[in-house]
C-alpha cells in the first residue's frame, strides 16, 4: 500500500514538474515576444525622435534664415530712408519694366533735352517721345501711415499731398513739344500702396489733370506699356503699308513706261506685218508674171515688150 502511495506521489510530482516546465517555456516565449515588441517600439520611437530632431534642426535653420531676411529688410528700409538710394531703386524698377515690355530700340534711359534737363526714360512712338520719371515719396507716406492720432495723420496727409504735387510739377517740366515730346508725361510710382494713396486724393488728381502728368504704378504702367506696344505695332503696320504703297506706285510708273514701249513695239510690228503682207502680194504678182513670161513664146509677146527688150 505504501508503495502504491509513494508511486502516486512520484507521478503527481512528475506531472507538477512537467507542468512547471511547460509553464516556464510558455513564460519564456511570452517574455521573448514581449522583449521583441518592446525592442521594435523602442526602435520606432528612436527613429521618430531622430526625425523630430532633424525637423527641429531644419526649423532652426529656417528661423535663422528668416531672421537674416528680416535683418536684410530692415537694412533695406534704412537704406531707402535716404532719398538718393530710394530714387535709384525706383529708376531700377522702371528700367526693368521697360526692358521686359518694349524692344530695346523703342526706349532710352536718362534722356537729356536741349535745355539740360534729364528725364529717367523716354519711349519712342513714331517721331514723338513719352517722358517718364520715377518718384518715390516713401517718407511722407510712412509718417502718414504710422500716425497715432487722426489729427496727426491728417497733418501728415496734407504734407504727403504737397510732396506729390511737387513731384508732379517736376515731371511736368519734361513736357517739351518743341523737342518732339507728347503733351503729357508719366510719373512712375514704384510702390502700389503709395500709388493707391495718391490716386485717392482729389487734390493730386486735379493737379495731374492740370499739369497733364499721369501717375502709374508697376501694374498700371505695364498696362500703359502694352497699349504703347500695340500702338507701335500699328505704326509699324502703317509704315509697312506706306512702303508697300510706294512700291506699288513705282511699279505703276514702271508699268506705264512698259505699256508705252509695248504700244510702240506693237505699232512697229503691225506696220512691219502690213509691209510684209504688201510685199508678199507684190512678190506673188511678180512671180506670176515671171512665170507667165517664161512660158509664152517670143512671137506672142506684146510688141511693147519686144521693143522694150530690143531697146534695152
Amino acid at each position: 500500500m505504501e508503495i502504491i502511495i509513494i508511486m502516486l506521489l512520484i507521478i503527481i510530482v512528475g506531472f507538477l514538474i512537467l507542468d512547471r516546465l511547460r509553464a516556464g517555456r510558455r513564460w519564456k516565449e511570452q517574455s521573448d515576444t514581449l522583449a521583441k515588441t518592446v525592442g521594435e517600439r523602442i526602435a520606432d520611437t528612436t527613429k521618430v525622435f531622430g526625425e523630430v530632431k532633424e525637423s527641429l534642426g531644419k526649423l532652426t535653420e529656417r528661423t535663422q534664415q528668416i531672421q537674416e531676411v528680416g535683418k536684410t529688410i530692415s537694412s533695406l528700409q534704412e537704406i531707402l530712408r535716404a532719398p538718393k538710394p530710394r530714387g535709384g531703386l525706383g529708376e531700377l524698377f522702371l528700367e526693368q519694366l521697360l526692358a521686359d515690355s518694349l524692344p530695346h530700340g523703342y526706349y532710352k534711359l536718362q534722356h537729356q533735352f536741349r535745355n539740360g534737363e534729364t528725364v529717367d526714360a523716354v519711349v519712342h512712338i513714331g517721331q514723338n517721345l513719352v517722358p517718364i520719371d520715377a518718384k518715390f515719396p516713401l517718407e511722407d507716406f510712412e509718417r502718414m501711415v504710422k500716425a497715432e492720432s487722426s489729427e496727426e495723420q491728417e497733418s501728415f496727409r496734407r504734407q504727403f499731398i504737397r510732396t506729390v504735387k511737387k513731384h508732379v510739377d517736376a515731371v511736368a517740366k519734361y513736357i517739351l513739344p518743341d523737342e518732339n515730346t507728347f503733351d503729357f508725361a508719366l510719373m512712375y510710382v514704384p510702390a502700389e500702396n503709395i500709388y493707391y494713396e495718391t490716386i485717392c486724393q482729389s487734390d493730386i488728381y486735379s493737379s495731374c489733370i492740370q499739369k497733364k502728368v499721369f501717375l502709374v504704378s508697376p501694374n498700371s504702367f505695364n498696362a500703359y506699356l502694352q497699349a504703347i506696344v500695340l500702338g507701335l505695332r500699328g505704326l509699324h503696320i502703317e509704315k509697312t503699308a506706306r512702303d508697300i504703297l510706294g512700291h506699288l506706285q513705282r511699279l505703276q510708273g514702271d508699268f506705264k513706261e512698259f505699256q508705252d514701249d509695248y504700244d510702240v513695239l506693237g505699232r512697229h510690228i503691225r506696220n512691219a506685218a502690213a509691209k510684209y503682207d504688201d510685199s508678199e502680194r507684190k512678190l506673188t504678182k511678180l512671180g506670176e508674171k515671171l512665170q507667165l513670161a517664161g512660158k509664152t513664146p517670143i512671137e506672142k509677146l506684146p510688141e511693147g515688150s519686144t521693143k522694150t527688150r530690143e531697146e534695152s
